[in-house]
């Protein structure tokens, strides 16, 4: 694997502006939209895949924190990396795009085509510090307004993992005639302490970044992508497991005397700073800081009774991001999940990436149009 360096990076982070090739993706202009906060977006705009017959039963896939629309589908203009879950969707995969209509929309406060900080406000100049915080259920107001524009009244199933799984949740609380059907994988009914704390060192690194300048670095001669790059070190450390890092690597050492798990990191947080803007993953890891599912809503055992769809939950056994307990949790209080999931991986929270086989396992037997088993 060729290791990227932050040397290797151009001076402003490669992060989707207006007027960039979009590939496959189309855009929809959805106006304003209100926030819980109070604040309000103008204009939201959203860049949205979708594969199948638009007049077959309708799935909506959730991508994670630095995730985009990009399900599947090879790299190429407009889209840094292929399809981040290739083997779950197409014609007779688990998502079966020969029977289904799949959407995957990029998510509200990111940065591959849907309103963002890089984007422009109407002032003409990119939003950079005046964009507002977002909350979890912001962001599925805007996939809520997607759906109309689409003409889709109800989902056959709801599908997200991690931070995508925090969207599935409140789909199927806030709109529960809308979601027939739900696929938790690896995320929790809220954000704890610990994964607060995380984010918030990894906020802290972008923010300390000499070029952060407030967030309105665009179009200056360097962004921070020092402190994304770093950032992104410190989750993928947690993204992964202990053991799998001792097996992988252990003590070993580079030529140039580097031990060789501070290389594989340096080479992923520079990965994500070429392709991500800085801003947008603030954004984004204060909207999961917000994730609870109980607020204003009773509680979280309240708001999770709720929830009327046929219901998957599933966890990673290594993961220590999100351990399993909190998956347990969602399998016993959502009343139409019937058990706990288990995928075995050594991988850690990325084992809902890593792991294909065992996931599309799950999610067909979710989409299957037979009795429950």
């Amino acid at each position: 694997m060729t290791r990227l360096t932050v040397a290797d990076l151009p001076p402003v982070t490669g992060a989707w502006r207006e007027g960039d090739p979009v590939g496959s993706r189309r855009f929809v202009d959805l106006g304003a939209l209100e926030l819980e906060s109070g604040d309000k977006l103008d204009a939201v705009r959203v860049a949205y895949e979708s594969w199948g017959d638009p007049s077959a039963p309708s799935v909506l896939v959730l991508h994670a924190l630095t995730g985009d629309s990009h399900v599947v589908g090879p790299a190429g203009p407009g889209h840094a990396s292929p399809g981040w879950w290739e083997s779950l969707v197409g014609p007779g995969r688990p998502v079966d795009t020969d029977r289904l209509h799949v959407v995957a929309a990029n998510i509200l406060g990111g940065c591959q085509g849907t309103t963002g900080p890089s984007s422009t406000a109407s002032d003409g100049a990119p939003w950079g510090s005046r964009f507002p915080d977002l909350t979890v259920r912001d962001q599925v107001a805007a996939e809520v307004a997607l759906a109309d524009h689409l003409g889709i009244d109800r989902w056959h199933a709801v599908v997200g993992g991690s931070a995508g799984g925090m969207r599935a949740l409140e789909w199927a609380i806030t709109h529960p005639d809308r979601v027939e059907r739900l696929f938790l994988l690896a995320t929790s009914a809220q954000a704890s302490a610990e994964q607060i704390a995380l984010s918030s060192t990894q906020q802290a690194a972008i923010t300390a970044d000499a070029h952060f300048a407030g967030g309105d670095y665009y179009g200056a001669d360097h962004g921070p992508v020092a402190g994304l790059d770093v950032a992104r070190r410190i989750a993928h450390i947690a993204y992964r497991s202990e053991p799998e890092l001792e097996q992988r690597f252990g003590r070993d050492t580079e030529p140039n005397g580097q031990f060789s798990v501070g290389s594989y990191l340096e080479h992923h947080g520079a990965k994500l700073a070429r392709r991500f803007d800085a801003n947008s993953y603030l954004v984004l890891t204060r909207a999961m800081d917000s994730h609870d599912v109980g607020r204003g809503r009773g509680g979280v055992v309240a708001a999770l009774s709720r929830i009327t769809a046929r219901t998957v939950v599933a966890g990673i056994d290594s993961d220590r991001l999100y351990p399993i307990a909190q998956q347990q949790e969602l399998a016993d209080l959502v009343p139409g999940a019937d058990r706990l999931r288990v995928v075995r991986s050594l991988h850690g929270h990325d084992g809902f990436l890593v792991e294909q086989d065992q996931v599309g396992a799950l999610a067909a037997e979710l989409l299957d149009p037979g009795p429950w088993s």
